[in-house]
């Protein structure tokens, strides 16, 4: 099988900023604070240009880990067109508490409003901290387009 050449670095970040603007759901882990049992699952997403916006009810294992931790990996596309993302989540903000025009672009981006739900749910604003991106292995040198919080890439 003959792989296509790799991208260049600045050509993953654009495919990269393009998947968080367009895509709307991705595969959330988090992991238990006292077991480090892992829990996966889908979850839509609103992409400001520097966080990730998601909700989950306030009873879910994912609410119960982020609340303690903080801590997520969330991964976009497919196996052979990935973008896996580590982050640190700020505290949960209710439902009720989002403002109008934040919740009206979850909800019009994502096709869910938590906000009209009547089990509580909590929004959960994601800072990614290192940001990858690879589609076969020829790309998997130079995969990390983020760490720290910062694009190494212009």
């Amino acid at each position: 099988m003959s792989l296509p050449d790799p991208r260049t670095p600045e050509q993953r970040k654009l495919d990269t900023l393009h998947r968080l603007e367009q895509d709307v759901d991705a595969w959330v882990a988090t992991a238990d604070p006292v077991s480090g049992e892992p829990y996966l699952i889908p979850l839509s997403f609103l992409w400001d240009g520097a966080t990730l916006l998601i909700s989950t009810a306030a009873a879910s294992p994912t609410a119960r880990n982020l609340a303690a931790t903080g801590e997520i990996r969330l991964s976009l596309g497919h196996t052979r067109d990935v973008v896996l993302i580590e982050g640190k989540t700020e505290p949960p903000l209710p439902a009720g508490e989002i403002s109008r025009e934040t919740g009206d672009a979850f909800a019009v981006k994502t096709g869910f409003d938590p906000r009209e739900l009547t089990d509580p749910y909590l929004y959960f604003r994601v800072r990614p901290r290192r940001v990858q991106a690879w589609r076969e292995v020829n790309e998997l040198k130079g995969r990390v387009l983020m760490s720290d919080g910062r694009w190494r890439v212009p």
